[in-house]
This record gives structure tokens, sequence and C-alpha cells, in this order.
């Protein structure tokens, strides 16, 4: 695990002895890495934790132009970028798919059925551009269909909904025969439109559900659905219940018998709502304190190191972090253990030296009272008791 502890985040700069048992490296103001509320049963990160992982970093997607595709961001598995159909196929048998490239944007020829991807998706992020016939032929469902299946089954309508009315629940970027859209933000036919979708699928345990599916789609820009609780698969006039399925299956856009146009489809997977039981709120206890003991122990890891390294203020700081993650008793005493050593090391400095540790001294006091605030350790505490005696003794405190 990578260390931000207190001596890691400062800003100041102390002048040390190199051989001295208080020798230390520049440290943070009191209390940096002892900052927000500590862990608890239900998070195992203090808030504002540096020791939490940070996102990965990515180049974002460019916007699309009428005349030119955006590009998708870095981490995105590109489906369709105008040139090839080599991941797409008729069927779940990667039969060759009858669909062609003109312009590049990809089309159903006549009678060619539905197209799907041969890679299966659950979780996802998925940007989709369409675009309706020039051409405007027929009226209400039999005008510009098409449509957006996640797994397979779950439809977002692709439809000609420019002046061109229908039922409410069949329109463009409703869920097909569930959720109408808020707004009707068509654009003209012959016009570049754009879909991204946030998909969580639906959980199934043994047959049963235990999470349900839930998507979120923007159309040209617009929330049109906000975490629309999926019902069941989506069906023309029917109401359907969940059905048990993977965890993964094929998007597939339809073949109504309207030469729709796609172009620029790219899709990103997501990691599972809560894959170790540690965040959200149905976090595990049980979970959450595994993964606490799981940093703690890292921690102290990197504490050990750090005392074989003559570095035994910085260790006595990481210990202490350590402490909000886990109240380990090993832990207790190795602190009480480098906090009598560095109180007698004080003690033997004169008024300067100890001023020109003030900082430092500060924030090893600063640590012993942020566990005592949250009650990580007792309010008597004899190393924290004892330093808080020397800083008043020497006038150290800032008064307020």
């Amino acid at each position: 695990m990578k260390r931000h502890s207190l001596h890691h985040l400062n800003r100041l700069s102390i002048l040390c002895a190199a051989v001295s048992f208080c020798a230390v490296v520049a440290l943070a103001a009191p209390g940096y890495a002892l900052y927000g509320d500590p862990p608890n049963d239900t998070h195992p990160w203090a808030v504002h934790d540096m020791n939490r992982p940070r996102p990965p970093v990515i180049t974002p997607a460019t916007a699309s132009t009428p005349e030119r595709p955006g590009k998708a961001p870095s981490d995105a598995i590109v489906l369709f970028d105008g040139t090839d159909l080599s991941k797409w196929a008729a069927d779940r048998n990667g039969t060759p798919t009858k669909w062609r490239i003109r312009d590049g944007a990809m089309e159903p020829a006549r009678d060619s059925g539905d197209i799907q991807t041969k890679q299966d998706f659950g979780d996802c992020q998925l940007h989709v551009e369409w675009a309706t016939p020039v051409k405007v032929q027929g009226d209400s469902q039999g005008r510009g269909n098409s449509g957006v299946f996640l797994m397979g089954r779950y439809e977002i309508q692709v439809l000609d909904s420019y002046q061109n009315d229908t039922y409410a629940d069949g329109q463009a970027a409703s869920i097909y025969g569930q959720s109408p859209p808020y707004v009707n933000a068509c654009r003209a036919p012959g016009e570049w439109q754009s879909y991204d979708i946030v998909f969580r699928r639906p959980v199934f345990k043994d047959g049963q559900l235990t999470q349900p599916g839930t998507v979120t789609v923007l159309h040209n820009g617009v929330l049109v659905q906000d975490n629309w609780v999926i019902e069941g698969p989506t069906s023309h006039m029917g109401r359907t219940k969940p059905e048990p399925h993977g965890d993964k299956a094929p998007v597939k856009f339809q073949d109504h018998g309207n030469p729709v146009r796609y172009r620029n489809v790219w899709i990103r997977e997501l990691a599972p709502r809560n894959p170790d039981g540690t965040v959200g709120p149905d976090a595990s206890k049980e979970a959450v304190a595994a993964k606490r003991k799981e940093i703690a122990k890292g921690i102290r890891k990197d504490a050990e190191k750090q005392i074989d390294a003559g570095e035994k203020v910085p260790a006595l700081n990481t210990l202490m972090e350590s402490l909000q993650y886990d109240k380990d008793e090993t832990a207790i005493k190795s602190i009480e253990s480098l906090s009598g050593g560095y109180l007698d090391e004080l003690k033997k400095l004169d008024k300067a030296a100890v001023q020109a540790r003030k900082g430092e001294i500060l924030s090893v006091l600063g640590g012993f009272k942020f566990l005592a605030r949250h009650r990580i350790l007792e309010n008597s505490f004899e190393p924290k008791v004892k330093l808080e005696a020397f800083v008043a003794e020497k006038g150290l405190e800032e008064k307020r």
C-alpha cells in the first residue's frame, strides 16, 4: 500500500538531525492524515481518506458533429467506428450479419433481421448515435422504427418521434411498454441523434430477484429516463415480470423494416455496484470490518519499515493512523513505546530546538487528540496526557 500518512503530506520543511531518535521528515498540519470522520461499521474508509485508491485516469470522449462522429473515451470498447462490423453478428451462433455499412454508418438491408454484439455485456454505459430516414414514410410505429436492446431483452425504443404521434410508452427513448420519456427530445428526420444509457442489470440468486435492474437515458443530452426500475423484459402489448438470466448478454439493434442508421457506438463496462460488500446502503458490517483490518495491516507494515529505517516519529504517526481502521493492542503498545522515547528525547532539547520542532510536536499531539475525540483511544491515554503537559509547559499550544 502506498503511504499517504502525515509525514508525506506536509508542506512545511523542518530541519532534522540525521542520527537523533527524533529525526523526522516534514509533517503536515496537525492531524492531516487523521482528518475527516474515521471509518465505522458501514464505511471502511475515513472521510477524505488519502489511503483510499484513486480512480484511473482516462481520456474523455469528444463530441460528435452532424458531419463527423466523436471519439470514444479511452477506456471504452468501440463496437462500431464506421469501418467494419467485425464485432457484430446476426445471432448468438455468430452467423454473419446482413447489415451493411454506408457512408460510415451501419444500417439493415431488406430482411436483414436484428444485429447483436458478439461480446456479452452486463452493467454498462452505452453510447449510440442513430438517424431515421430523411424521407418520411408511414406514421406512428411505422416510421423510423428500431430499438436498442440491453442484454437482448430490455428495449430503449428508437423511433422517428419528430411531429409523429404514437403511444407514450412506445415513442423514442421510452423503455418500451413500460416508461415514457420525460420529454420528447427528438430531432428532425435524417439528423443524427444520440442515446447515452447507463444500465444496471437485474441481479438474481437461486432464481430469485435480489436487486432490480435500472436504466438511465439521456436523449440528445437531455435526461429522459432517470434510474427507471425495469419491470421485466420489454414486450409489445403485455406486462412482464423479472425473468432470471445470466450476468451478461449481447447488445442488440432491431431491424423493424425501416432503414434506421447507426454510428459511433461504444460501451464502457461498469464494475458491479458493491462487488465486495463494503460500500453503499447494503454494505455488510462483516465485509467492512474485514476491509478495515486489511487496510490497517498494510499501514502497519509501512510503520515497520519506518522503524527499521530509524524514522520513529513518522512510524508513530503511521501507527496512530492505523488505529482508526483497526484498534489493535499490539499497535497501541508500540505507540506507547515510541511515544515514551519521543518525549524523553524532547525533554533533552533546549528552548530553541523545541520551538524549531513545534510543528512536528503539535502534529503528534493532534493525532492523539483525534483518536481521543473519536473514542478510539481514551482521553486519559498516558502518552497523550504527557505530551499535552509538555506542550503546555513549553507554551507551544496555539492561542485562540
